[in-house]
């Protein structure tokens, strides 16, 4: 052992301890009769020069006034001057104690010089600073681990006498605590223990558990634990430091709170989502349980009522617990949340389908009279009672719903204080906002839904022509809405129009667009005009359109809202009589063709112009599509994207639609999946799939008859024969008095051989075709005039007549209801 350690282990022992300080033994008259080494070095007298002497010779009785002029006494210690052997006077600390044994009068005196005495007072004053006024608990446990001394915020944690817990163990004190953090012994006492074996410290760490003195609440501590030696390097225990951090915690987890909800809490333009992702952040690290209550017209996009009487009406839409879930919870990774999250209720867009899923229905929330969430509502502020904090969710003036946060007994407060509060506070303001744009969102896609429902067809109805499906996938997902659109249009004779086009640009202006072409192709169809003469008076139309828009101002930025011209178009009219359709396109990519034995072809059908740009004829193509054909009309979009040229995709969509055994709407779902995966396009798209059928033979009566007036009577005759034998003799009437009229037409009008048809489909359709190209009118004919009623009387006994052109001339068609059976 070197002087340097020993003199640093001294250095605990006190100034005026006689190991170290310069002691002196006197005999009952005062006589040196012992000088101790350290005496000798204070006062530099050697023992020989000193014993025998009086004591007097070198020290003071006691201080005189010149020399002392504050004389202070230290713990019983008097000061006194000694004198130095080379003269100087030294102003000491010194202490008498007598020396044990029967009859004696010796006494030893110890004495130090006072700096000495003043710095370790200091040093003492230090101490009891640290045992007293330290804000750092200090404990010291033996080598039992049992308590052997603590300090004054020891004492306060515990929250009782030192006396009362004195030698109890360190697991006794926190019988119900635990480390949260990792890398350590499981328990305190293996803490402990480990540092009194190895002498490795442990530092800063994070001890949870509830004090006596307020056992309601979890504490957090940040623990060191360091091992404890003698002057001789004996373990004599081990020390604990443990300062109460869990108001620094508390504003860590708060912060950490408002980052996480600033993260995901208005991530989605969606308020079921927004309003389950501040469940989610809030459990289980702020509340056991949330609930989230919404005004049903939140949900659909209304702007909530402005008073608390009419906001009362709520719905539950998302709700978060982790009370039946806490033994789970406690198995589960950190940041796991509890499987009990979620929405109550939530509906999904079915997206490629045009029709939109209906609202969710959620039945009403009832609060009892005086609950928080009735007090909530009726004041329109923030109610804290008990264990349950209400937070009113507000946007302006308008109250949106509101949010319930709840504590559990296995919480680490039953109670919420005011910086919980504030931050609840905080949460919910910020999910307002969001629900509250999520909100404005829904109106506006429920607006351009409302749009869309009107531009594009919702239910086909049932075509004897052909079977069908569908779909269609704008770009732009948030309005729901684009440029391309599809038709399908029951034409006279059991024809049915089929109809693909593509808007330049995407969203609510293409779409507007369409409309207003989808309906424009609708009008011209319903006039059974033949595919060129439908694209061409539409390509005026959109020409014409597009001139008119040129001499307006247009838009600030010098472009033009219009985006009309460059649209392309497809028609196609199919006749499952003679199996025949006619199409023709504008500018639009040509139609997929898969006969029944499955072999894939695309008419080398002549493209045209783009609408609106002129300059070149349409001409059309007339091809025989056996039954059971497939025809897939498309747009681009579905074919063609950026990493993949155009031929590659309609290679797959042909690959796709060769199989034979699958249903329309599984070719559709194919189609989509492997052409557009995940749902995603780079542009609009519109998918038409038609399976070709045929009308029987027996379903379908034809005769020609010659231009005279006897041919009215034949017709009659033929018809009704007909009719008896398809059984229809209650429509036997009225469909003599149309054939008739329409023959007599015919021949006092027209010219050349008269055809006269009856097809029994689903209505009863009567034709009589001349090669007269004069249109029928109707009109109202005087008392006096001797005819002109005819056609008015055909119009009466019908639901719907019409004529169509062809190329040889003109059918006038009626058509009538089935009478009802039953």
């Amino acid at each position: 052992m070197t002087a340097s350690n020993a003199e640093q282990r001294a250095d605990f022992r006190g100034p005026l301890d006689v190991t170290r300080a310069a002691t002196a033994v006197v005999d009952a008259q005062d006589t040196v009769i012992g000088w101790s080494p350290a005496a000798a070095r204070l006062l530099g007298y050697p023992s020989q020069e000193v014993v025998g002497r009086p004591l007097a010779a070198f020290l003071s009785p006691a201080p005189t006034p010149p020399v002392l002029p504050v004389a202070p006494r230290f713990q019983g210690n008097e000061l006194r001057v000694a004198r130095h052997r080379d003269g100087r006077e030294l102003i000491v600390a010194t202490a008498e104690c007598p020396l044990p044994g029967e009859g004696t009068a010796a006494r030893v005196i110890v004495a130090t010089e006072l700096k000495d005495l003043r710095m370790w007072e200091s040093q003492l004053a230090l101490l009891h600073g640290l045992a007293t006024q330290s804000p750092v608990g200090l404990g010291i446990y033996d080598t039992d681990l049992r308590l052997t001394w603590c300090n004054a915020a020891y004492e306060r944690e515990i929250g009782r006498p030192f006396a009362e817990f004195r030698g109890l163990r360190a697991d006794q004190l926190y019988s119900d605590g635990k480390f949260v953090t990792k890398g350590h012994p499981p328990t305190l006492e293996a803490v402990m223990r480990h540092v009194m074996d190895t002498g490795e410290p442990f530092l800063d760490l994070h001890f949870q558990g509830r004090p006596p003195s307020d056992p309601e609440t979890d504490h957090l501590w940040s623990c060191a634990y360091y091992r404890l030696q003698d002057a001789d390097g004996r373990v004599i225990g081990v020390c604990e430091d443990a300062f109460d951090i869990s108001d620094r915690y508390k504003a860590q987890r708060r912060l950490a709170l408002l980052v996480e909800a600033g993260r995901g809490i208005g991530a989605a333009l969606d308020v079921r989502v927004t309003a389950e992702k501040i469940t989610e952040v809030a459990v289980p690290e702020f509340a056991t349980t949330v609930t989230v209550d919404l005004a049903q017209g939140v949900l659909e996009g209304e702007v909530p009522a402005t008073s608390g009487a009419a906001a009362t009406s709520l719905v539950r839409v998302a709700r978060c617990s982790g009370e039946a879930e806490a033994e789970e919870a406690g198995r589960a990774e950190p940041g796991e949340r509890p499987s009990g999250c979620g929405p109550v209720d939530r509906g999904g867009a079915d997206r490629g389908r045009v029709a939109p899923r209906p609202p969710v229905n959620h039945p009403p929330v009832e609060y009892p009279p005086g609950s928080p969430q009735h007090r909530s509502l009726s004041s329109g502020g923030l109610v804290l009672d008990d264990t349950a904090l209400v937070v009113p969710l507000r946007a302006g003036n308008s109250t949106l719903g509101l949010v319930t946060f709840i504590r559990g007994p296995g919480s680490g407060s039953a109670t919420f204080d005011s910086g919980e509060v504030a931050l609840a506070d905080e949460l919910v303001a910020r999910t307002a906002v969001s629900i509250d744009n999520a909100r404005r969102f829904t109106r506006e896609r429920t607006a351009s839904l409302a749009l869309q429902r009107q531009l594009l067809p919702q239910h086909v109805p049932e075509q004897s022509a052909v079977d069908l499906a569908f779909r269609y996938l704008p770009t732009d997902d948030v309005t729901g809405v684009g440029g391309d659109w599809f038709d399908v249009i029951p034409l006279s004779g059991t024809r049915v129009g089929l109809v693909v086009g593509d808007v330049v640009g995407h969203g609510l202006q293409a779409a507007a667009t369409m409309g207003r072409l989808r309906t424009t192709v609708r009008a011209f169809a319903q006039m059974d005009l033949d595919p060129v003469e439908l694209l061409s008076r539409l390509d005026d139309l959109v020409a014409q359109s597009a001139e008119e828009q040129r001499s307006e101002l247009g838009t600030p930025d010098g472009t033009y809202a219009d985006v009309t011209t460059g649209a392309t178009c497809l028609y196609a009219v199919y006749d499952p009589v003679s199996r025949r359709c006619v199409m023709a396109r504008a500018g639009h990519l040509p139609p997929a063709v898969v006969d029944p034995d499955g072999l894939l072809s695309f008419p080398d059908l002549p493209a045209g112009p783009p609408l609106g740009l002129g300059g070149l004829p349409f001409e059309s193509m007339e091809i025989e599509l056996p039954v059971g054909s497939l025809l897939a009309l498309f747009t681009d979009g579905l074919v063609e994207a950026r990493d993949r040229d155009i031929d590659h995709g309609l290679d797959t969509l042909g690959r796709v639609l060769s199989d034979q055994h699958a249903s329309l709407e599984e070719l559709c779902d194919r189609a989509v999946a492997e052409l557009l995966p995940g749902g995603s396009t780079a542009d609009d798209t519109a998918l038409l799939l038609v399976r070709t059928r045929e009308l029987d033979t027996s379903q379908v009566a034809e005769w020609e008859l010659p231009p005279e007036p006897v041919a009215a009577g034949q017709a009659r005759d033929l018809a009704t024969e007909q009719l008896h034998h398809w059984g229809l003799e209650e429509l036997a009437f009225a469909t003599e008095l149309v054939v008739s009229e329409l023959v007599t037409n015919a021949v006092r009008y027209a010219e050349g051989p008269i055809q006269v048809r009856l097809i029994r489909d689903r209505t009863l359709l009567c034709e009589v075709a001349d090669r007269g190209h004069t249109s029928p009118h109707l009109r109202h004919s005087g008392e006096e005039d001797e005819g002109g009623r005819g056609l008015f009387i055909v119009a009466q006994l019908v639901q719907r007549w019409g004529t169509r052109y062809t190329r040889s001339g003109k059918t006038i068609w009626t058509e009538q209801a089935f009478p009802k059976t039953g």
